[in-house]
Order: structure tokens, then sequence, then C-alpha cells
């Protein structure tokens, strides 16, 4: 198959979070034609090339989820220089890249090992990417890691950590008409929207990258008992961003300081960040090959997963940032050989 035809197969093959197992099959069995495939659960682990393990040697990890959103989408297709279908852009075009430079033949100088993942697009604590570091020796021994996320051909350098809290705000019932006799607990969580609403970003410079922290209310949940019932109780999701300098531990903190005994507050999902690693060797060696530009993600990527375990890690694909997640999501075909291409001079190059 051409490029083209590689991530058009991709996309045909429906692959919504928690249904990854006829793309986890398709993909093992088109890698089991060049060597031997490690499965855990609905993903893979593919060790490309080894070298002489006799002396120490590099040896990279290229990374990409086989899970999409759910959204809406058309038929996968190619209509002129863009390919549609999910996961087009988020991030199937990255897996189209792998599958390319293992059945051209690139010949990495180092070890290389490729990894299929499942269930990233859900709570960190679902995503398979964890199992397989727990349980692959090849993986969690790596020196360097590229996450293969949508970013337009940028070199993307460390990630914000992430954190969902239930916030619930307790008050007492009353008859409508009779409101002095209950306690509304949507009008006494007013003031702490309004002071999370006034949160200004916090900016943090690390190697020279602004990192920006921030504190969002996204959802409002369980708000009432009934249009004439002064409610006991309002609900609300709030998302933390924190920058790669701030601790799970230190950002946890933060939002406890915020809510301040207004709130109760449930943790339910944490995800840390990771550093940029802007100096290291190979990071420097990838930003020399052909890259479009270099900047801070400003997101949660799965470098943060690796940064655990002490293995630097960037963010780099061909996806269409700006089409993930989208309905009828679409990328172009033309950032796709081009970040094909970024990646073949970077794995081709001498230590």
């Amino acid at each position: 198959m051409t490029l083209d035809e590689t991530l058009l197969w991709l996309c045909s093959i429906a692959s919504p979070i928690g249904e990854e197992a006829a793309l986890c099959d398709a993909v093992e069995a088109r890698l089991a034609k060049h060597g031997k495939v490690r499965r855990y659960g609905n993903s893979l682990v593919f060790p490309w090339i080894r070298h002489d393990r006799s002396v120490p040697n590099v040896h990279v990890v290229l990374a990409g989820h086989l899970d999409t959103v759910r959204t809406e989408n058309g038929p996968a297709r190619i209509e002129g220089d863009r390919i549609f279908g999910s996961g087009s852009s988020d991030m199937k075009s990255g897996l189209a890249v792998m599958l390319e430079l293992v059945e051209r033949d690139v010949k990495p100088p180092f070890d290389v090992t490729l990894v299929f993942y499942a269930r990233e697009e859900g709570p960190f604590l679902e995503n398979e990417l964890g199992v397989v570091m727990e349980q692959d020796p090849d993986v969690k021994n790596a020196t360097f890691a590229v996450c293969l996320e949508p970013s337009d051909n940028r070199l993307q350098l460390g990630c914000m950590g992430s954190i969902h809290a239930t916030l619930t705000v307790e008050g007492r019932t009353a008859h409508s008409a009779r409101p002095w006799e209950g306690e509304s607990a949507i009008t006494k969580a007013a003031p702490l929207i309004a002071e999370i609403g006034a949160f200004a970003p916090e900016e943090h410079i690390i190697d020279g990258l602004s990192f920006r922290g921030v504190v969002t209310i996204t959802q409002a949940k369980d708000g009432g008992r009934g249009r004439n019932v002064v409610p006991d109780r309002f609900v609300m999701n709030l998302n933390h961003r924190f920058p790669p300098d701030v601790s799970l531990e230190d950002a946890q903190k933060r939002i406890e300081s915020l809510a301040a005994g207004r709130a109760k507050i449930e943790f339910t999902d944490l995800s840390p960040a990771a550093l940029p690693h802007k100096n290291h060797p190979m990071t420097q060696k990838l930003a020399a090959c052909g890259v479009v530009a270099i900047e801070r993600k400003q997101a949660w990527t799965d470098v943060a997963r690796f940064a655990q375990l002490g293995i630097p890690a960037v963010n780099l694909g061909p996806g269409e940032n700006a089409q993930a997640h989208q309905k009828n999501e679409s990328t172009s075909l033309r950032l796709v050989h081009e970040g094909y291409e970024i990646f073949a001079t970077f794995l081709q190059q001498g230590r």
C-alpha cells in the first residue's frame, strides 16, 4: 500500500474508544509479516529494530493510539489533498507513518520499538499505555519516546498536567414560595463560581517555553430537584491544567485551597504533567529534521506517562491539531507525507 492507502485503510476500520479490537487485529496481522508482535489487551508492542545489546544503545519508542473519539463522520474517503474519516487527524495519520516506516524498510542505527495502544481518549487510569508500560520490558527501558499526536508537524514539547474534580456545594431544600426556610446550593455556589471565572492564566517559563496554568468549570450537573424547590445540591466539574514544574500533589492542593471548605471535592481524573526536554540530544536531532516549529504543548498527552518512568518524551505528528475531535474529521495528505519524511530522516541519521 502507499502511504495514502494505508491511512485510508486505517480510517475505514472503526475504532471508537472501547471498540479497538478490530483495528488492533488488523494492525497486528500487518505487523506480523515483519516480525514478532506482543499484545496486551487491545494494544500492541512491535520490537522493530534491535542492535547489539552488549553495548549501551539509544532506544526510541514511537507511540500512537488506536482509538478515536465518538463523533459524527461519513465514510473514509479521499477528496483532493484531504482524507476524511474518524481519526484521520487524531491520530491514524501518525499510525500510518509508523506502519510505512516499517514497510519501507527504513534502517535506524539505534533500537526502535513501536507501540499501538487503546483507550487514550478516556480517563487516565483506563488508558492501556499504562498497562503496556507496566508489563513490557522494552517500553519501560526506552531512552527516548515520541508520541505521534496531531501537531501539524510541529515539535510540541512537554505537556500540561490535568485534574478533573467534582465540586459539590450543599444547601437545604425548601418550597420556592418560602425560600427563607432553606438555603439555595446554587446561590451559595455563586461566589466560588465567580472566583474561578476570574482566575487569570498563570504563566510559567520552562526551557524558554511559556506554559499557562488555568482553572475552568466545564460542567454544571445536578442543580435542583424541581422548578419550585430550593436546591440543596449543586455539582460542578472543575478542570485544572497545570504546568510541568508543578507536581500533581501541589495541583491538588491548589484546588483544595480554591474550594476552601465551600465545596466537597472528589478527584475523578489525575494526570501528571511532563517537562519539555528541549535540550535533550534526541530532541535537538529531531528538531533538525524539518519540523515546522518548536513550541510547548498547552494540553495533556501521554508524554506524561513516559515522564513518570524518567523517559524523556516529545509530541510530534502529521495530523492537523485543529481537526482533532471534530465532526467530519479530516487531515491534509501533504502534511502526512511531510511527517513521514521528518521521521524517516530522524530514524536514519547517526547517533
